[in-house]
């Protein structure tokens, strides 16, 4: 049940990646059902302004801790050879997520007619009794995803990456279930209650292989409270959270202002975000969860130039993936949503805001699918702060965008909002995580992206002329005949890619391959991990 120890990032973030492309291709699969259901409209709005509520609960209590404090804590106390205090830490935290969650679950239970009504004022009153249903449905997920996020955090802090990554691919299978079946007894409700069987699913797929690592839960409220670890993983967390709660604000506003506009727009903001969000979550989250446990320990070591080496190393593969990704998503973007929504219920019109919204999206791709790995770099060295500072400016600009622009461009303004608060983020980060080292190894970070760019031109070039030429030979009209126009332009542009990078001698084509290689002739060397750094993992 348990997966063995990744040896290396780039072992680890393939392994998460690739668990990461089966649910990203699930979801959009789940996306695919939802859209030809039910179409871009009042339903599928009033299904994502569902989750901002029940969202914001697990957000603010779990990731941020998570995120920033619980795996520096736990894996410090692990490279100390503090096995038991590291499993006391992890059982107070369970034990007081789990009663948060559901002190705060029952509040805004009751209170939601009035929170809904602030969050999506321009809902008329039945859409907005359906949102206020939804909601309170839904506030049974955090409770599960709390205690399955608690759980992943200790499989991740002891680098057992396998079963984390496929819990994901678990809860879309119950969204999936939802529409496939609840939705057959319950209505439009079935669609809620699909979130809450993914929930469930997410946490005990989970479960058995945290157990096998030795976690024990035990009811104690008041001891956890006396505990150093726990206050401490609180005292670094409660900036995390504050940084969460501006993002989570960000959703709100988006929501807020969606509301207002035509029906379905909400649900096309979320769709075009769901799929540029495949390379975000397999790529920039996969590689930055990966390194994660690494730069922590390097911190904790006061280990700085490995600290830098690793960074560097992680930050220019996560751009040797994303930045070709994001020309092919700019050029192919009405072939992919065509492709992957365009059924059923969802007309012309929908799919035509929707790639647009994914044009603007796939221009800060890059700039989105850096920032966890940014973040990391300071929760690593216990630095919390700094993001939430960054991540005020950020929001202030982006709410000031969207102001400016939502009147004249409607969604696409929340879309162009979106990506130019993402460019600012990560150029903040940047530029302060830099100004605390010597030497971020930038010669070799401007190099590599230099010939990644280049290369990326290159393929750009060949989709374009590929995209044009398979066009005069098949019915566009069909979904057959965009089918083959997108996956001739992806395959030559793919090509065209990795036969520059091998050409311009790029470190990390050479390190991909090297990985890639390894994994398919099943290298013992990469599959076993020095695990001189933590211990207790067997």
């Amino acid at each position: 049940m348990n997966s063995k120890p990744s040896s290396s990032v780039m072992s680890a973030a393939f392994l998460i990646t690739t668990a990461g492309l089966m649910s990203r291709a699930l979801g959009l699969v789940r996306d695919r059902f939802l859209a030809s259901t039910f179409g871009a409209g009042d339903t599928l709005d009033v299904y994502y302004a569902a989750f901002r509520i029940p969202d914001l609960v697990y957000n603010l209590l779990i990731f941020g801790a998570l995120s920033a404090a619980f795996i520096p804590v736990f894996t410090s106390l692990m490279s100390r050879e503090k096995d038991e205090d590291a499993w006391k830490m992890a059982n107070g935290i369970m034990n007081l997520a789990i009663l948060s969650i559901i002190i705060l679950s029952a509040i805004f239970c009751i209170f939601a007619p009035f929170i809904m009504k602030i969050i999506t004022p321009g809902f008329p009153p039945e859409k907005l009794a359906k949102v206020v249903l939804f909601t309170r449905i839904m506030f049974l997920s955090p409770l599960f995803l709390g205690i399955s996020g608690i759980l992943g955090g200790v499989l991740t802090s002891l680098k057992r990456f396998l079963i984390y990554s496929l819990a994901p691919l678990f809860y879309n299978l119950g969204i999936i279930i939802g529409v496939l079946v609840f939705v057959r007894f319950w209505g439009e409700a079935g669609l809620a209650w699909g979130v809450v069987f993914g929930a469930i699913l997410h946490m005990m797929v989970q479960y058995p292989a945290a157990r096998h690592l030795g976690f024990r839960h035990h009811w104690s409220i008041m001891e956890y409270f006396k505990n150093a670890d726990v206050r401490r993983v609180f005292r670094l967390m409660i900036p995390r959270t504050l940084g969460i709660a501006i993002n989570q604000i960000n959703l709100l506003i988006i929501t807020i202002f969606a509301s207002t506009l035509a029906a379905g727009s909400l649900a096309i903001f979320n769709f075009a975000q769901n799929i540029q969000s495949v390379p975000l979550g397999i790529i920039g989250s996969s590689f930055a969860i990966a390194v994660f446990p690494s730069l922590s320990s390097f911190a904790a070591k006061k280990e700085y130039n490995n600290f830098a080496e690793s960074f560097s190393q992680t930050f220019r593969q996560i751009l040797f993936f994303v930045i070709p990704l994001s020309v092919l998503i700019l050029l192919l973007r009405a072939q992919l949503v065509r492709v992957l929504l365009g059924a059923g219920k969802f007309d012309w019109e929908d799919t035509t805001l929707t790639f647009q919204c994914l044009g603007i999206f796939a221009l800060s791709l890059f700039a989105q699918s850096v920032i966890p790995l940014l973040a990391r770099a300071f929760y690593a060295m216990h630095d919390t702060k700094t993001p939430f500072y960054i991540a005020v400016v950020t929001e202030i600009i982006n709410i000031g965008a969207v102001i400016l622009l939502i009147s004249k461009y409607k969604i696409l303004g929340l879309a162009f909002a979106f990506s130019l608060a993402s460019l600012v983020q990560m150029l903040l980060l940047l530029f302060v995580l830099r100004a605390r080292f010597d030497n971020l190894d930038d010669k070799r970070i401007i190099k590599s992206i230099s010939k990644i760019a280049l290369a990326s031109f290159a393929a750009g070039i060949g989709i374009q002329l590929t995209k044009h030429a398979v066009s005069r030979f098949v019915d566009m009209d069909t979904f057959s005949g965009v089918f083959i126009q997108l996956s001739a332009s992806a395959m030559a542009g793919g090509v065209i890619f990795l036969l520059a990078v091998f050409l311009l001698r790029s470190e990390e084509f050479i390190n991909f391959k090297k990985s890639l290689t390894r994994k398919i002739f099943r290298d013992k060397k990469i599959i076993m991990e020095d695990t001189s750094g933590v211990s207790g993992i067997n």
